[in-house]
C-alpha cells in the first residue's frame, strides 16, 4: 500500500491529462458509467426463503397483544453472503389464502417448517435471480396474520407500512406468530418498491400516503384512491353491501372469532345513506397526496366497472398537484392485471422501472412518454404527458331536437326540457342503443357525424338542472362514442382477455413454483357505439357531495356529476353523444321511489376535456349533418353483469 501510494503521488499530473484525453475521445455510450439492466445472475433455487412476523403496534383484535403480520420473503442468497444489500419488491394482500392472486387463482404453499414455497405471481421467479428481495405480506386478519381486516383503514394500512419500517430498521419483528426471538432485515438496503392488483394495489396507494420512508416507487393495478368512490358515488349506491361484507369475505377463521367489533364499526361506519363518515376520510388516500414520496407507475382499464376509472383520474390529479414523478397505462380491458393483455412489454417495462427507481440504473425510463394508452385491442399509442398538452375544458350544451328524447348535441347554449321516467330494468347499453329513438327512460344528444378525429383525454363533468316528481332520484351521465368499431369485450366474464392453454414462462422456476403461466389472447367484440365515461348521484346531493337530503317534488335541483377519467378518440364519421338518465342498470343501485325528471336544458352543460378544445369541436363539427337518416338499434357488447363487489383477482 505505500508503494502505491508514493506512484500515485508521482503520477497525479500524467493521470490526469490521460482522464481528460480519454474523456474527450469516449462516446456517450462509452462514457455512460454503472449498468443499465439487472441480470439473473443468482440462483432461485438456491433462494433464502423464510417467514418473519412484523409487530404493527395495534391491537385491532382486542386480544392484549399488538398484532403480527406475517410476511413471506423469498431473496438470493449470494448477496448476503458477499455483504451486498438488496432491495425489495413487495406485495401485501389480504387474498393471499381465501381467493389467490392472478388469472389462475395461485394461492401461497408452504413446506413443513412454514416457509413459501409458492408465492403467487411471477415477481419471484423473474426478480429474485435479477437481485431483488420479493416479500408477500398477509394483511391483518388474513393467512397467518393476527388482527382485523379493517377495509382499507389504519390496520390494513400499518400492515404493509410496519413491514417497509421493519426493512429500514425501525420496526420489530420475530421469527414466529408468538415467539420471543428477534430477527433484523440486515440484508436489505430497506429501498422497497409496492406493487399490486385491485386491493393489494389500494394498499400501496395507502402506504405511499403515509410518507413513509424508503418506499420508493408503487405500483398500483386496477387500485382504489377512496373508498367512498368504490362503494358510493356523490350519494348514489354502487354496491348493495358495504365494507363489512368485504371484511368478512377474507378474514381468517380466527379473526372472524376475534372481530366482531371492528366488524360493527364498519357498519355503524358506512351508513347506506351514501352520507360521508370520518370512516370515509381514514380511507381516502387522495388528501394525503401530499405526503407521497415515492413514484407512481399506475395502471387501469378505462371499462373497468369494479374499481372504476374515477380512482384514477382524481388519484393522478392529486398526485401532479403534488409533484409525484409519474408514469401511466390505460388499457381498453375491464379488471385486468397488464401480465393477461400486454405481457412481454409488461415485463420488461416493470423490469426497467424497477431498475431505475429501486437500483438507481439511468436505463432512460424516465425520459419515455408518460402516458401508454390501447386505443384499439392490443394497438398502443403513447402521449408524452398525460393528459397531452393542449387538452382543454370545452363546454357542450344539450339541445333539443325534432323529436322527444332526440336532442343535439353543440357549442351554443340553448333553451328548453326533456323529460324521462327512471326505468331500473335498463342501462347505459340500452339508451345508447336507442339513443337516435324517442323513449321514456333517458334524454339523448349528439353531434352530427365528426369532419375530424375528437380526442377526449382526462376527466369530464355534467351538471344537471332537473325536477324530480318524487322525493328521490338518481342520475347518470353518460359519453357515448357512436359509431362501428372493434373493442375488446369488457362485458364479458373475462372483460378483454381469452385464457389459453399454451404457457410462457418469466423467470426461473422450482418444483414447487413454476414460472410458467397461461397464454392470453384479446376478445374482442364488433360493436355500433362504445361508452367512453360514465357518473352517477344521488340527486340529494345535490348541495353538498357529503350529505343527502330528501327531495321536494316540483322542485328544480342543480348537481354537477363528475365523470371518470378517460382516453378516448371518436373518430371521423362517428358522432360524438351524452345521455342523461336514471338508474344505470347494474352499476348503480336504484332510488327508493321511479321518479319522472325534467331537465332545464338552459341549465344542463357536459364540460369535456379535448385536446385542441373548442377549436377542435368547432372544426370536428363543422358541416356535418345533427340527425341521422333513420333511427337504428345500434349494437353494443351486452349489459354489464352485476359488477363485482369484490376488489379481487
Amino acid at each position: 500500500m505505500p508503494k502505491r501510494t508514493r506512484l500515485t503521488t508521482s503520477r497525479t499530473l500524467a493521470t490526469t491529462v490521460i482522464t481528460l484525453l480519454v474523456a474527450a475521445f469516449l462516446t456517450p455510450a462509452a462514457a455512460q458509467a454503472g449498468p443499465r439492466e439487472s441480470r439473473p445472475v443468482y440462483s432461485y433455487d438456491n433462494a433464502v426463503r423464510e417467514a418473519v412476523w412484523v409487530d404493527t403496534g395495534l391491537d385491532t383484535d382486542g386480544d392484549g397483544s399488538t398484532d403480527r403480520v406475517a410476511a413471506d420473503i423469498v431473496r438470493p442468497r449470494e448477496p448476503a453472503q458477499r455483504g451486498r444489500k438488496i432491495p425489495v419488491i413487495m406485495d401485501a394482500s389480504p387474498y393471499y389464502s381465501c381467493c389467490g392472486r392472478g388469472n389462475e387463482s395461485q394461492k401461497k404453499t408452504y413446506d413443513a417448517a412454514g416457509n413459501v414455497v409458492q408465492a403467487p405471481l411471477f415477481y419471484d421467479n423473474y426478480f429474485v435471480p435479477r437481485g431483488y428481495a420479493f416479500v408477500a405480506v398477509d394483511l391483518s386478519g388474513t393467512n397467518r396474520s393476527d388482527g382485523c381486516v379493517d377495509v382499507g383503514g389504519r390496520s390494513d394500512i400499518q400492515s404493509a407500512k410496519a413491514v417497509v419500517d421493519w426493512l429500514n430498521g425501525r420496526a420489530k419483528a420475530y421469527t414466529t406468530r408468538t415467539g420471543g426471538t428477534r430477527v433484523k432485515a440486515g440484508w436489505t438496503n430497506g429501498r422497497t418498491g409496492m406493487i399490486g392488483k385491485s386491493w393489494d394495489g389500494t394498499i400501496a396507494n395507502g402506504v405511499a400516503a403515509t410518507g413513509v420512508e424508503g418506499l420508493r416507487t408503487i405500483v398500483p393495478i386496477s387500485a382504489i384512491s377512496s373508498w367512498y368512490d368504490y362503494y358510493f358515488q356523490q350519494g348514489a349506491p354502487l354496491y348493495d353491501s358495504g365494507p363489512d361484507w368485504l371484511s368478512n369475505y377474507v378474514d381468517s377463521p380466527d379473526a372472524r372469532a376475534k372481530c366482531a367489533a371492528v366488524q360493527h364499526k364498519l357498519v355503524d361506519g358506512a351508513p347506506r345513506t351514501g352520507d360521508w363518515t370520518p370512516l370515509w376520510t381514514e380511507r381516502n388516500y387522495v388528501k394525503a397526496a401530499n405526503k407521497v414520496r415515492a413514484s407512481v407507475f399506475l395502471i387501469h382499464g378505462m371499462q373497468d366497472l369494479n374499481v372504476r376509472m374515477k380512482h384514477v383520474g382524481q388519484w393522478w390529479d392529486a398526485l401532479g398537484r403534488s409533484g409525484v414523478e409519474r408514469k401511466i397505462w390505460l388499457s381498453q380491458t375491464g379488471h385486468v392485471d397488464p401480465f393477461d393483455f400486454r405481457r412481454a412489454t409488461w415485463v420488461d417495462t416493470l423490469h426497467r422501472w424497477f431498475d431505475h427507481e429501486l437500483l438507481g440504473y439511468d436505463n432512460g425510463i424516465d425520459r419515455e412518454p408518460v402516458a401508454d394508452i390501447e386505443r384499439h385491442p392490443d394497438q398502443w399509442v403513447t402521449s408524452k404527458s398525460w393528459p397531452p398538452r393542449g387538452t382543454d375544458t370545452t363546454t357542450l350544451r344539450p339541445a333539443p331536437g325534432t323529436q322527444p328524447g332526440v336532442g343535439t348535441l353543440g357549442l351554443r347554449k340553448a333553451t328548453g326540457s326533456e323529460t324521462f321516467t327512471d326505468d331500473p330494468r335498463l342501462g347505459e347499453t340500452d339508451w345508447a342503443a336507442r339513443i337516435d329513438t324517442p323513449t321514456s327512460d333517458k334524454a339523448g344528444f349528439t353531434t352530427g357525424p365528426l369532419t375530424r378525429d375528437l380526442r377526449l383525454s382526462g376527466s369530464s363533468k355534467v351538471t344537471v338542472t332537473a325536477t324530480p316528481s318524487t322525493t328521490t332520484a338518481h342520475l347518470s351521465a353518460v359519453l357515448v362514442d357512436l359509431g362501428p368499431d372493434t373493442i375488446r369485450d369488457y362485458a364479458d366474464a373475462a372483460e378483454g382477455i381469452t385464457t389459453l392453454t399454451d404457457r410462457t414462462c418469466w423467470g426461473a422456476s422450482t418444483p414447487g413454483d413454476s414460472a410458467c403461466f397461461k397464454k392470453t389472447a384479446a376478445k374482442t367484440a364488433a360493436v355500433d357505439h362504445t361508452i367512453v365515461s360514465r357518473g352517477w348521484a344521488d340527486l340529494g346531493n345535490h348541495a353538498s357531495d357529503l350529505r343527502g337530503e330528501p327531495l321536494t317534488p316540483g322542485r328544480a335541483y342543480t348537481i354537477t356529476l363528475d365523470l371518470a377519467a378517460t382516453d378516448h378518440v371518436v373518430p371521423r364519421g362517428h358522432r360524438l353523444a351524452l345521455i342523461v338518465a336514471g338508474t344505470d342498470k347494474d352499476l348503480i343501485d336504484p332510488p327508493s321511489t321511479t321518479p319522472a325528471l325534467t331537465l332545464d336544458l338552459s341549465r344542463t352543460l357536459a364540460k369535456v376535456p379535448l385536446v385542441g378544445g373548442a377549436k377542435a369541436f368547432a372544426d370536428a363539427t363543422a358541416g356535418s349533418r345533427t340527425a341521422p337518416d333513420e333511427a337504428t338499434v345500434l349494437d353494443g357488447v351486452r349489459a354489464p353483469s352485476r359488477a363485482d363487489r369484490v376488489p379481487g383477482r
